[in-house]
């Protein structure tokens, strides 16, 4: 049986950020991201270092049909490269994908380029693994779409196996993971497929787009299904939260943005610990690079302190 890797720690409420600038897509970017470079995406990462991130996440797309790139663009960075650039340049927030696309590259390759990855930066990577979505980039890859599924089900035990013993089969795998016993794998989505997945394979869930109040149902599917296939095995359950804006904004911030005093924002997000998640990824409103980082060491500072979950 795989056992779990739990890194939360028990009763915390931890939270990490998506980065800016990585991906442009309209659903998740602000509108300064879009004149935006290298060197306010590496702000963004030390902010969120100094300021008690337990991660910062980028997402992973490798090529945008045309049809969709006016909606979700086609900048994407390639998240090895961007978190290997990050990790010398951070000293302790955990390094993640929101989400790789593990069907798009070999299972082995997966693994090495992570396992390199957590070997030089101290053991920090938190691998994040979704079935991707769109269909025309399957196509481009050659990759089957229908069978996205199962190959990522895959690709999620072969990954496994390699980080756990450095032969698989007749190859071995060098450098080893930093991380013992292994990296923790996260799994994104929201459906009954991907909560099974998460509570068959994985350490820990993100749901994509699960609504305040449908998460303590989902929680309940997970678990439920936890306890058929791997009874007692810890789960790190994630969430992404509502936009937040610590203060009283003067200007018109996103639909259902949390915002207020600290001790208001933490006692909405501490619902979230109620349920049993167990770490947050915040978005944060903003309209520049330097409004982002202030709002960040805020929440470090003011909000992080006041958050807490209920026990196992």
């Amino acid at each position: 049986m795989n056992e779990s890797v739990s890194v939360v720690p028990a009763g915390a409420l931890v939270y990490g950020i998506q980065l800016p600038v990585q991906a442009l897509s309209k659903l998740t970017s602000m509108p300064w991201e879009r004149e935006a470079g290298p060197a306010d995406l590496l702000r963004a990462a030390q902010t969120a270092d100094a300021a008690n991130f337990f991660y910062i996440a980028v997402c992973d797309h490798v090529a945008i049909p045309r049809d969709r790139a006016e909606a979700m663009s086609t900048t994407w960075f390639n998240p090895v490269a961007t978190l290997g650039w990050l990790a010398g340049q951070t000293t302790r927030t955990a390094l993640m994908t929101n989400v790789y696309v593990a069907a798009y590259r070999h299972p082995l390759d997966t693994a090495k380029a992570f396992a390199t990855l957590d070997h030089l930066s101290g053991g920090r990577v938190i691998l994040g693994v979704g079935v991707g979505h769109v269909e025309g980039e399957f196509d481009a890859l050659g990759v089957s779409f229908a069978d996205r599924g199962s190959i990522t089900n895959s690709a999620l035990d072969e990954i496994i196996a390699a980080w756990t013993d450095e032969f698989v089969g007749d190859v071995g795998l060098r450098p080893r993971p930093a991380r013992r016993p292994r990296p923790p794998i996260w799994v994104g989505g929201s459906s009954k497929p991907a909560l099974r997945r998460v509570a068959e394979r994985a350490d820990g869930w993100i749901p994509q787009g699960t609504p305040r109040k449908l998460m303590p149902e989902s929680i309940a599917y997970l678990l439920a299904h936890r306890d058929e296939v791997r009874p007692g095995q810890p789960i790190d359950i994630g969430v992404i939260t509502e936009h937040v804006y610590i203060g009283d904004p003067s200007w018109s911030v996103p639909k259902y943005a949390l915002t207020g005093t600290p001790a208001s924002i933490a006692m909405s997000l501490n619902e979230y610990g109620a349920m049993g998640v167990s770490h947050l990824q915040l978005r944060f409103a903003s309209r520049s690079i330097d409004e982002l980082c202030d709002q960040m060491t805020m929440f470090g500072d003011e909000v992080g302190p006041l958050l807490h979950r209920k026990e196992d």
